[in-house]
């Protein structure tokens, strides 16, 4: 079995590890139509607002 002969630094180590698809995607974020606010999509808004629908009643709102 091959073994390396020196060690790897930190620095060499994640050049590996970030140059090829492993880095972190931005989030992708919608408005919310009823408040304006960024949210993620397929997801209840904080007003309680999904596809324009309101889901949850404003009294089980945080």
């Amino acid at each position: 079995m091959a073994t390396p002969k020196k060690k790897v630094s930190r620095s060499r180590r994640n050049m590996r590890r970030f140059a090829g698809g492993n880095q972190l995607e931005v989030t992708q974020t919608t408005h919310c139509p009823s408040c304006n606010s960024l949210t993620r999509p397929h997801r209840v808004c904080g007003c309680g607002f999904y596809a324009e629908k309101q889901i949850i009643a404003k009294s089980q709102v945080r």
